[in-house]
């Protein structure tokens, strides 16, 4: 008898997340050192965390035989206070990721919908349909970002989470504080709406969600602490509400779900705006390399609002290849129907030059 048979058939047939090539799979690949590699392939901070996260971290790792604050209280204290919000406004979990989950646990079951556009972030379909719910994509605007009016009227009675990602991750474009607020005035109160803004601090214009929390609409505003703060490994996700859903998030999240070392980097990092301000400046000015170099060479690319640009190379698994035998490793999209593109982590000076070097050799184009 095959597990297969036994398993949900829904489960088996979901494809699986797949994360950015690692460094040292690589290295091992193509019979390189891993300090000679650059990997731009997975959204992480180059500049990398905060001093006084490291510190933070080092300092509470004597005590990693004792268990966490399972409420993560300081943490969510220092959330508060961060956005303006009240501590029972907050709930924090393993990466937003996490609470993405834990949000189709509470509200997705058979016969429920949930809806995000065609180019966002694929968990949403991975945790509803490991759910047996239904999912609906709605296509992107022809500027590539989220059609919010096309989502209010894919909505029924049986919806009851939109996800909008803004900026939304692969494309990197957002949507503003004008289309958000002609949502909101439209949306019926039996949706939940979840603004996952993971690459917010990248963006020129911020748009105010907040706001909504704090009026006391059913929605829930996520941030990760992997992008602007250099978090990654860390894996600490924060989502702000109202009292009603964060409680149903600390009923549904597993206990001490995150650790003890991730709640004292991000208390920390919390106290480092400066180094927030030095990711995004470091981000702008990559972002201009880019755009200048892609320009210059006359290829279509996606103006970004975050910490990675989408540009149009051809046949983008064959560019992706090429580069990883050059040691850059960047990230082929062909898994979110986008064939035609590569994703590039926007790193520090020195790797966006080795990668523009590698990509005008690959891409026979003048450095």
């Amino acid at each position: 008898m095959s597990i297969l048979s036994l398993a949900n058939p829904y489960v088996c047939e979901l494809v699986a997340y797949r994360p950015g090539k690692p460094i040292e799979e690589t290295a091992r690949e193509i019979g390189m050192k891993p300090a000679d590699i650059v990997k731009l392939a997975s959204n992480e901070n180059s500049l990398g965390a905060s001093p006084r996260a490291v510190r933070a971290m080092q300092e509470a790792a004597s005590g990693v035989h004792i268990y966490p604050d399972g409420a993560s209280y300081a943490l969510r204290c220092k959330l508060a206070e961060t956005f303006g919000l009240d501590v029972a406004q907050t709930a924090v979990g393993n990466g937003s990721s996490e609470l993405i989950e834990l949000m189709a646990h509470i509200f997705v079951r058979p016969g429920i919908e949930t809806i995000a556009a065609d180019y966002s972030f694929t968990l949403y379909a991975i945790v509803t349909r490991l759910l047996n719910g239904t999912y609906k994509s709605v296509p992107n605007k022809a500027d590539w970002s989220h059609d919010l009016q096309g989502m209010l009227a894919a909505i029924t009675p049986q919806t009851r989470l939109v996800f909008i990602t803004n900026p939304t991750n692969p494309v990197g474009t957002m949507v503003g504080q004008a289309e958000i607020d002609a949502y909101m005035a439209a949306v019926p109160e039996h949706v939940i709406t979840v603004f996952d803004e993971a690459y917010i601090d990248f963006a020129e214009e911020q748009p105010d969600t907040l706001r909504y929390v704090r009026e006391g609409r059913p929605v829930v505003v996520l941030r990760t602490f992997s992008k602007a703060y250099g978090l990654a490994g860390a894996r600490v996700g924060a989502a702000l509400t109202t009292p009603e859903i964060a409680e149903l998030l600390h009923k549904a999240r597993s206990p001490f779900n995150v650790n003890l070392l991730g709640q004292a980097a991000a208390l920390a990092a919390l106290d480092d705006p400066e180094h927030v301000a030095r990711s995004v400046a470091m981000v702008n000015a990559g972002r201009r390399q880019y755009e200048q170099a892609f320009r210059a060479w006359g290829i279509p690319y996606i103006p970004s609002q975050t910490n990675f640009i989408l540009v149009q190379v051809g046949q983008g698994k064959a560019v992706f290849d090429a580069c990883l035998r050059r040691g850059v490793i960047l990230r082929p999209m062909d898994a979110y129907g986008l064939p035609e593109y590569i994703r590039i982590t926007i790193g520090t000076e020195t790797e966006n030059k080795r990668c523009l070097a590698v990509l005008a050799e690959v891409l026979g184009k003048q450095k």
